[in-house]
């Protein structure tokens, strides 16, 4: 028996040490140490070490009202079916919020407001290559030749469009003040006449088969700013920073009538006027001077009438301050509900109130906008499209989650290779069919039939709600290739573009093995490059949807069992004793403190050299040894079973 002396020191300290705390070995020979203290293994046939791979995948739970992937076990999944809730995620997180289920990041030249499918926009013809940065349209039937048209400005002359198919026929007016030489400012019409200002003269004449004009204002001096609206029946005109009723049926004159007092002066002289627009209750005036723009609401004084026999025009008041450099530059109202902020920073959508009032949302997009026209449910705002001019249509009929104000929006029909924002846009008479001015360029109008070449489609980054990594492994896209070809690209969040497939007209599309990036990721967006028919300009691909399955790739956790000796009196492989009566009960209450501080602590393997971070799952203490006279007898094995981190 070994003799132990009261002087001799504590093999192990009595505090709780700190998670990164090691144990030195010196003469001892210890197996391992745990949290700083020292053992000896005791594996057996009933108490092995193990090692085990912990469990690194939570059962998904069904929490939506609806049964989706989350229920299905095995692959993480994520799907989408149809895209006609639009553009401008970043995220494809479904679980935050059920709209983005039908949300995307970008397309162009795609159609996505059909539910369930997505097919190719037509292309765009340039029926007009006119070089004028004074391109203004609309769009009339005109009843007397029976043909829809367009009517627009052209610098110094005004002109008729029509189209048989994706042929263009222009003519142009014949003025009476001819030749007529200076630049066209703005145009309006009531129906039937057209009303077109320069900078010294309103012209009037009748857009159906008549050549017919004349001269129904003098402005009075030549005059640089100009918004001219017929709206209520009535021609309201801003120059500079006043406002005028006029006269629509004023006879013409050779020179003009001098314009009516002003029923409007703003008080800032720098004040310029950007446009006009009409609402169940009131008219509305926008403008800006400097960096400031605001939108003014102007009701009627129903007891009192003006010289033309209608209700007198209110004082105007303002409904919307916009930020500080934010221009608005179109502006209008459609069905008396939904008021359109055009400005050079993007596109608000508000709700007119019953007393005319306005509240508008956030900007939609962040492109410069400078008109909109509307049909059906959609407002077509010109801005440019990934760098081309063209239109972004915005789905009035459906709001975006809680915010009543935010409303769908995707890319439409653009003039590839022409770069100016549109600055005025309408539809060719009574048909479908849209048409655009581009300043500098001409007239373009979507085509009757004809396909763009090419459109894509990306979704919103994938990242299952969580940040952990994952193995992206396979994408089925619903794809009917009948009528043209599909490309498939990954989209890495530092936006770099891997092909992971591309599929031929009439190809089966397979499920794609997604073999790039090979490293796991955080997130991974997609992206679907549409090609139109080769062989029939007139069809393209049809795109119902796609599945992405993809695993977990976070570093996988061990359960590692160590079945120790915890006796008051022990030896190792050399013989060596240590230990004194009571050191099992220590160690114990010791590493019990250790477990339920919850800390992590540092496990060192002595055998093989390993340290690791870990917890400790479980303290397992089997006393088996009686006690007699000497001993208390409290020793056994302790069974540590910890996690690694």
């Amino acid at each position: 028996m070994v003799s132990y002396d009261i002087t001799e020191a504590i093999p192990y300290p009595l505090s709780n040490p700190v998670s990164a705390e090691t144990y030195q070995l010196s003469t001892v020979q210890y197996d391992v140490a745990v949290a700083g203290l020292p053992f000896f293994l005791g594996a057996s046939d009933e108490t092995p070490y193990r090692r085990v791979t912990a469990q690194y995948r939570k059962t998904q739970i069904d929490q939506t009202r609806e049964a989706g992937e989350q229920t299905l076990t095995g692959w993480w999944l994520r799907s989408q079916s149809s895209f006609h809730q639009g553009a401008g995620i970043k995220f494809f997180e479904p679980a935050q919020d059920e709209s983005l289920r039908f949300q995307f990041t970008e397309s162009k030249g795609v159609d996505v407001w059909t539910k369930g499918q997505c097919t190719l926009l037509n292309t765009t013809v340039r029926a007009e290559p006119a070089t004028s940065s004074q391109l203004f349209l609309f769009g009339a039937r005109d009843t007397v030749n029976n043909v829809d048209a367009i009517v627009f400005t052209e610098g110094p002359d005004l002109k008729k469009l029509t189209m048989s198919g994706d042929t263009p026929t222009v003519t142009t007016y014949t003025l009476v003040t001819s030749p007529h030489t200076l630049d066209f400012l703005a145009l309006t019409t009531d129906g039937t006449r057209y009303f077109a200002p320069d900078n010294a003269r309103i012209h009037r004449g009748n857009i159906f088969g008549t050549t017919s004009d004349g001269h129904i204002y003098d402005l009075g001096g030549p005059v640089t700013n100009i918004v001219l609206k017929y709206t209520k029946q009535r021609l309201l005109l801003g120059t500079k920073y006043k406002l005028y009723e006029l006269d629509a049926n004023k006879t013409p004159t050779s020179g003009g009538h001098s314009l009516p007092t002003e029923f409007y002066t703003h008080p800032n002289p720098s004040w310029l006027w950007t446009a006009i627009a009409e609402g169940p209750a009131a008219f509305y005036v926008a403008g800006y001077a400097g960096s400031n723009s605001s939108i003014y609401k102007i009701t009627l004084d129903t007891a009192n009438a003006n010289s033309l026999g209608f209700p007198e025009l209110s004082v105007p008041t303002v409904v919307v301050d916009l930020p500080e450099g934010e221009i608005v530059q179109a502006f209008d109202v459609y069905l008396g509900t939904y008021a359109v902020i055009c400005t050079n920073k993007g596109t608000r959508v508000g709700i007119v109130s019953a007393d005319g009032d306005i509240s508008y949302g956030p900007l939609l997009f962040d492109t410069d906008c400078k008109a909109v026209t509307f049909r059906e449910n959609y407002a077509y705002v010109t801005t440019t499209i990934g760098g081309d001019s063209g239109l972004i249509r915005i789905d009035l009929s459906s709001s975006l989650g809680a915010n009543t104000l935010v409303f769908p929006y995707a890319w439409d029909i653009y003039a590839s290779g022409e770069t100016a924002v549109p600055i005025s846009a309408d539809f060719l008479g009574s048909t479908d069919r849209l048409a655009f001015a581009v300043p500098g360029d001409g007239i373009w109008i979507e085509s009757a039939s004809v396909k763009v070449p090419t459109g894509y489609l990306q979704t919103g980054y994938v990242r299952y709600n969580t940040i952990e990594a994952k193995i992206f492994k396979l994408l089925q896209p619903r794809f009917d290739a009948t009528n043209g070809s599909i490309d498939i690209e990954s989209f890495t969040s530092n936006e770099i573009t891997y092909n992971i497939g591309s599929f031929n007209k009439g190809a089966v599309i397979p499920e794609v093995t997604i073999a790039y990036p090979s490293a796991p990721q955080e997130y991974l967006a997609f992206k679907f490059i549409f090609g139109r028919d080769p062989d029939d300009s007139t069809k393209g691909p049809l795109f119902t949807g796609y599945q992405l399955k993809s695993l977990p790739a976070v570093p996988r956790q061990r359960l590692i069992q160590l079945p120790v000796f915890c006796y008051d009196h022990e030896s190792d492989s050399l013989g060596v004793e240590i230990g004194y009566e009571g050191s099992a009960y220590d160690r114990l209450i010791q590493l019990e403190a250790v477990e339920n501080n919850g800390d992590t602590i540092r496990v060192q393997d002595f055998r093989s050299g390993e340290e690791f971070l870990c917890i400790i799952e479980e303290l397992d203490f089997i006393n088996q040894t009686p006690s007699d006279k000497r001993f208390s007898g409290y020793g056994g094995k302790l069974i540590v079973t910890v996690r690694t981190i």
